[in-house]
């Protein structure tokens, strides 16, 4: 088994950690301990580790999830000492392999609350950061406040010294470092959010003012909340791809990871208490992440969320799949190239069309199979994050609506859970309930459209835009999808 004590005998190929893991600090601590985040934060701050002075930047990682599956996971990363296996694969199908090192301790929090909460309060942790979805802040999409009214939130607050959430661990812990005269940590959201240092202030400090208004305000004034774009392509991992990755490697690894060669991070340089030397591993710091962020939003998720829809309802199961087919090939380029790129603000430098392609080989990537389940999972959410400030500006110059109204539609079917081969699958939209998935399959198509997944242009005269969804929902259904992709 990969651990501490293997970790001398690689097989021949795996590159070994440039540092002595027992040797690292503890400066970060991470909510929200998957995949991405493992091939992404945590790999960065690997290769920061093995360079000179920088040992202080190790990882404590966060499980808010408890039950089996929670204890599993805790019980691998104790095992393997936190270490495991990161194999990136090019398009051309070459991989290399290479032992994380920097997470350095992982703690199941409903397990022992207390030692996650003296881990956050101790004085060497500087960051704390955090990967828990796009809908995981609890903000009302209508308001724009932190959401005080979920059953988590309140117990919370009922009972701060005994969290259960994000929020009331990093509120009573920064509560508890203000008391000690210690220095807060920043608070770094990981997550595919619009402006997600924004979204992260108004989440804690709006759980702070409703616990403690001095609180919060000296939250408010000392805690700094970076934006951030983050980018690359990590699929889940089951069994069977466990059992190739480690006959891959030669590793006995019961927590590997699997990425694509690319990666990216842009970074808003506002650290209260200090941070790695990222700029020296390729993280690019930059005054206004926005520009990026949208970027890669409107374009990268945009469209694996139209393209998951689609490929889901036609059979296809895997990312690779939707653009080896042509017809799917030419809906997202001419969703790129006549919805999103002309209505985008790129940053100086930013080469719209470069991306495009890029983006086309990424993928195509076979070798990193990733799933459209994934890729659709929460699709609630990401509908409001990745497709809102397309279709308001479409809405707004009046630009064609053809090709969302069949994203939309195509998203609404999907949610049904059978393609058009009538093979079932099992959507994962963890926001929506069953009175909401009545309306996806009420006869009355227009009845979906109430969903909160569209709420980000409801404001909006959207007459035009809805009748054309329910016409490409019925058309999807009485004519096949691929009769009536508009390209």
């Amino acid at each position: 088994m990969l651990n501490e004590t293997t970790l001398n005998h690689l097989p021949a190929g795996v590159q070994a950690p440039g540092y002595q893991p027992a040797e690292v600090g503890r400066g970060i601590v991470h909510f929200g301990v998957g995949n991405f985040f493992r091939a992404h934060e945590a790999w960065y701050v690997d290769k920061c580790l093995a360079l000179p002075g920088q040992s202080e930047w190790g990882i404590v990682g966060v499980g808010l999830g408890g039950g089996a599956r929670g204890e599993a996971k805790a019980k691998a990363f104790q095992e393997q000492d936190c270490l495991y296996s990161l194999t990136d694969v090019t398009a051309d199908g070459a991989r290399s392999v290479r032992v994380i090192g920097a997470l350095r301790e992982y703690l199941l929090a409903p397990a022992n609350p207390e030692a996650v909460l003296t881990r956050l309060a101790d004085p060497q942790t500087r960051i704390v950061s955090m990967t828990i979805t796009e809908g995981g802040y609890n903000i009302d999409e209508e308001t724009g406040r932190f959401r005080l009214d979920t059953p988590a939130v309140r117990a919370d607050l009922e009972n701060p010294g005994t969290p259960a959430t994000v929020f009331g661990y990093v509120v009573e812990a920064l509560r508890r470092r203000r008391d000690a005269g210690i220095a807060p940590f920043t608070v770094l959201s990981c997550d595919n959010l619009r402006s997600n240092g924004h979204v992260a202030h108004e989440a804690f400090v709006g759980y702070a003012r409703a616990l403690d208004a001095d609180l919060a305000a000296w939250i408010d004034a000392n805690v700094t909340f970076p934006c951030a774009m983050v980018d690359r392509i990590t699929p889940g991992v089951d069994d069977a791809t466990r059992k190739a990755l480690n006959e891959g490697s030669g590793l006995d690894d019961e927590l590997p990871v699997l990425a694509e060669d690319f990666s990216q991070w842009v970074l808003e340089d506002k650290f209260c208490n200090g941070r790695p030397a990222l700029e020296k591993v390729g993280v690019e710091f930059v005054d206004d992440v926005a520009g990026y962020e949208q970027v890669k939003v409107r374009m990268l998720n945009a469209a694996h969320l139209l393209l998951g829809s689609a490929g889901l309802l036609l059979g296809y199961r895997y990312a690779h799949e939707t653009v080896q087919d042509a017809d799917l090939e030419r809906l997202v380029n001419a969703y790129w190239m006549q919805d999103a790129m002309p209505q985008i603000d790129a940053p100086e430098g930013v080469d719209l069309d470069a991306y495009r392609q890029r983006l086309l080989s990424r993928f195509s990537n076979p070798s990193v199979a990733d799933t459209l389940l994934r890729i659709c999972s929460d699709g609630a959410s990401k509908v409001r994050v990745f497709w809102t400030d397309t279709v308001r500006r479409s809405l707004t110059s009046g630009r064609p609506l053809e090709r969302i109204a069949f994203g939309i539609a195509a998203y609404l079917e999907m949610l049904r859970g059978h393609d058009e081969k009538g093979q079932a699958y099992k959507p994962v939209e963890p926001t929506l309930n069953e009175k909401d998935l009545a309306l996806v399959r009420a006869d009355d198509l227009a009845a979906a459209l109430a969903l909160p997944a569209f709420d980000g242009w409801r404001d909006m005269d959207t007459t035009a835009l809805d009748a054309a969804v329910v016409a490409a929902r019925k058309a999807i259904r009485d004519r096949g999808l691929r009769a009536v992709l508009p390209v």
